[in-house]
């Protein structure tokens, strides 16, 4: 269907309807995403028809309300690293490597296929591939469709051989079921192009992919893949495998019998543990009673991100801690808790999760659990788990190539921090001394 412009549009993309707080519950829609189709001819994905990635950033950043949000994020992302907190002040000593010893199993393997990367590609790639560790281009990522900052080499302009290898180094470096589902992000990426009939814009290969540092079993090194919905940042140091920051998302999340929904068994996990909370419980839990509530601040709602705090360049944002403490929850809530949390870290591999995992459980004590909106299920909801360690969150968001103007629980955003500086592995890299040079 067409979407009839309304008072609250932005431009062809945004609407202030998404941000604006309103009285009564935020309803999900009876019907599924198909509903929520755009014309084929409608402006916002005719306008795109034709373009290449490249051509449609350089018009979509024409846009008045772009220009100021990218203005903004060019900010943030030439501050110098500082890392999330709650209060502006890093709390030292969360990410000892002292204590950690060996290798994961297949160290050497992940090596090998960063190494054969390496041997498929030209020399003016390698040029535009490589960063040291320290480049402050690991925090140039972000999860639009549009290009805002291109770093490294566009995955769809590379050559067959190329990008098996990349994939193969990605595999290595994921467990088995994390890798699947970031290539069902991927895909789902790709089946949005071929829905809307925008392929050259949205595809199983538009995303960008970036080498840093040098692949070894000790040193610190990684790399970084992103693009639309998918930005993942991978570095090995000291024995640790860290992947963070993680963004996932889908639009649509819940598609057809070939794509089945990336984030359904977290959602239900989540809304388990919500539905369990007793009314005491509720009371502090439930932040918020909609995710357009009015009485949330005034900036607590922004038109790209909506609830979601951790995305792109929020490296130094200062998150305080929200919802009920761990520590008020039953030994049932606690392990729906943690298993969310496992979820979250699923693209580790087995040794590596279970690692952070024990780093997270540390600090159960100082975790906290926040929700917003109907605990039943039956409106779309914001979620945030929150520790000196780690901060997972869920956000159902309104539509961008879907014409549906509020929130729905198939357009979902998803991110994975982890705070107060390890953030790109950078609490553990200052303590082996390798790049610890830069503060970006």
């Amino acid at each position: 269907m067409t979407a009839e412009p309304t008072p609250d549009d932005i431009d062809d993309f945004f609407s202030t309807a998404r941000v604006i707080g309103r009285a009564g519950a935020i309803e999900l829609p009876q019907g599924d995403y198909l509903e929520f189709l755009y014309d084929h001819d409608d402006p916002v994905l005719a306008g795109g028809r034709g373009l290449d990635f490249e051509e449609f950033a350089e018009d979509r950043n024409q846009a008045p309300f772009l220009q100021e949000l990218l203005a903004y994020w060019d900010g943030l992302y030439r501050e110098p690293f500082v890392g999330i907190t709650t209060d502006g002040a890093v709390q030292e000593g969360l990410y000892p490597l002292s204590d950690q010893t060996g290798q994961t199993p297949d160290a050497a393997a992940l090596v090998t296929a960063a190494e054969k990367v390496l041997a498929t590609l030209t020399p003016e790639q390698l040029e535009q591939f490589r960063y040291p560790v320290d480049a402050p281009e690991w925090r140039a990522w972000s999860n639009p469709e549009f290009v805002i900052y291109a770093v490294g080499l566009r995955l769809e302009r590379l050559s067959f051989d190329a990008v098996e290898a990349i994939l193969e180094m990605v595999r290595a470096s994921l467990s088995p079921e994390g890798f699947e589902r970031v290539r069902e992000a991927m895909a789902l990426n790709g089946f949005l192009g071929e829905l809307v009939d925008l392929p050259a814009i949205m595809n199983e290969q538009s995303y960008w992919v970036a080498l840093y540092g040098t692949p070894s079993t000790d040193a610190a090194w990684g790399w970084q893949l992103f693009g639309h919905h998918v930005a993942l940042n991978f570095v090995s140091v000291g024995g640790r495998h860290v992947i963070a920051p993680v963004f996932l998302g889908a639009e649509p999340a819940l598609s057809d019998a070939d794509h089945p929904p990336l984030f359904g068994a977290r959602e239900q996990l989540a809304l388990s543990l919500a539905a369990s909370l007793d009314a005491e419980q509720r009371e502090v839990a439930v932040v918020y009673e909609s995710v357009l509530d009015p009485t949330m601040p005034a900036d607590r709602l922004h038109p790209a991100d909506e609830r979601h705090v951790a995305g792109a360049f929020r490296d130094n944002r200062v998150i305080p801690y929200e919802g009920i403490n761990a520590g008020h929850l039953t030994e049932h809530q606690r392990g729906l808790l943690n298993a969310i949390v496992e979820d979250f870290l699923l693209l580790l591999v087995a040794d590596q999760r279970a690692a952070t995992l024990a780093d997270v459980d540390a600090h159960v004590d100082d975790t906290w659990f926040s929700w917003y909106g109907a605990t039943d299920g039956s409106q779309p909801f914001y979620f945030r788990i929150q520790s000196p360690v780690i901060i997972a969150e869920l956000d159902h968001h309104a539509g961008v190539w879907l014409n549906n103007r509020l929130p729905a629980r198939f357009h979902v955003h998803t991110t994975l921090r982890l705070p107060n500086g390890n953030d790109y592995g950078k609490a553990y890299i200052a303590q082996i001394g390798n790049g610890a040079s830069s503060d970006r």
